[in-house]
């Protein structure tokens, strides 16, 4: 009898000791707060979510500040009916690193840096070999996606992330976190195409179509390059701004016809930002040989050219999509570099629904970015 409670003891404590040690190898989950859709109201409230753990390849941020894209404003609202609730959006994230993986080479905790639209990709694919993974036909989206874990992906309008070291930059020293956040997808979208095409050369001309979050960095980061820049709106109501605080070159309003006459076959490139349906034939005639009309809006309505347009000055009508994470660390190097600043205004987060109803009447000059450690994610 004693030896069988002995034994019996014996087994017990052997299965505490294993138990202690299941438990104790386990991280607990972490819980953090993000301000979250619902529903295709897009209203944001606080929403608290589980963290992945921190893997051997990921780094575990805490957010310093967010950019608002105007990519955010449709999946809130579910414009391009894929959305999933709820919805933690935000994908210029600027944080700082307080904890990496066991396999983390690329940063140490108390980094600056940054995440943009991705935060996964399948690595195996042509794209992925040849470094453009944001063509990756299984990307990962920062937000409203789901991770290789099963988990929905959220992304910066919150204190905390998770994300593999791939995804994440060093935000150069002595750049602000404010100042770097636009860049991050808005900069590299535009520095995307002129590094590919061969355009980064001084001395070529440019226009830039739309002076939205997008456009206008395009103009600052042309112009930093060394080009001629021309602003190409369809009113005269931004002429001041885009030349006297952006500092474009000219501002050419596409209903003056004599105007757009003056100027046919004088462009290098065009980059066209407009996010809505709009004819192309003007901005294809002001191509010289060889030009480029670069399509950065989204929209979802076929677009209409008259071909010999095209065929006669042997012109391109291309596009491209974000950038890499090579062209992510090029764009930031070079904008400190050049002392690039973006326009922004820096809002709480109690202010970001405000924020996204004028981003929506483009009452924005030109970023907004939220200050998230600087705001009170959770109500009283």
């Amino acid at each position: 009898m004693i030896y069988l409670i002995f034994v019996l003891c014996g087994v017990e404590t052997c299965l505490l000791f294993r138990n202690k040690k299941l438990m104790g190898s386990m991280k607990e989950e972490r819980k953090t707060t993000g301000w979250a859709a619902r529903d295709p109201s897009g209203h944001l409230s606080p929403y608290t979510f589980t963290l992945r753990n921190t893997g051997a390849e990921d780094v575990l941020i805490k957010v310093i500040c967010c950019g608002v894209c105007h990519t955010d404003l449709h999946q809130i609202k579910n414009d391009l009916g894929m959305s999933n609730y709820p919805m933690v959006p935000g994908h210029e994230v600027v944080g700082e690193v307080v904890e990496v993986g066991s396999d983390v080479s690329k940063f140490n905790v108390g980094d600056i840096v940054g995440v943009g639209l991705l935060v996964g990709c399948c690595n195996s694919c042509r794209p992925c070999e040849a470094d453009v993974e944001q063509y990756c036909n299984k990307k990962i989206w920062t937000y409203n996606d789901v991770y290789t874990d099963g988990k929905p992906t959220q992304g910066g309008f919150s204190d905390s992330m998770v994300v593999h070291q791939k995804f994440v930059v060093k935000i150069p020293e002595g750049m602000s976190p404010e100042q770097a956040a636009p860049l991050l997808c808005a900069g590299v979208t535009v520095y995307s195409p002129l590094s590919h095409f061969g355009l980064k050369q001084s001395g070529l001309k440019g226009g830039i179509v739309g002076l939205g979050g997008v456009g206008h960095m395009g103009v600052l980061i042309a112009k930093a390059m060394g080009h001629h820049v021309t602003v190409i709106s369809s009113s005269d109501k931004k002429r001041e701004e885009a030349m006297d605080v952006l500092g474009a070159d000219e501002y050419l309003v596409s209903s003056n016809t004599a105007r757009i006459q003056e100027v046919v076959d004088s462009f290098d490139y065009i980059i066209d930002t407009v996010p809505v349906h709009h004819p192309l034939d003007e901005y294809l005639s002001l191509l010289k040989l060889d030009g480029k009309l670069i399509l950065m809006g989204v929209i979802n309505t076929p677009l209409q050219f008259i071909s010999p347009l095209l065929m006669g000055g042997r012109k391109t009508i291309t596009g491209t999509f974000i950038g890499s994470m090579k062209e992510t660390e090029e764009v930031l190097e070079f904008c400190k570099e050049k002392d690039v600043k973006s326009a922004i205004e820096i809002v709480k987060m109690d202010y970001v629904n405000t924020a996204v109803e004028r981003l929506a009447k483009n009452d924005v000059r030109y970023r907004f970015v939220v200050d998230v450690a600087g705001s009170k994610l959770e109500y009283e």
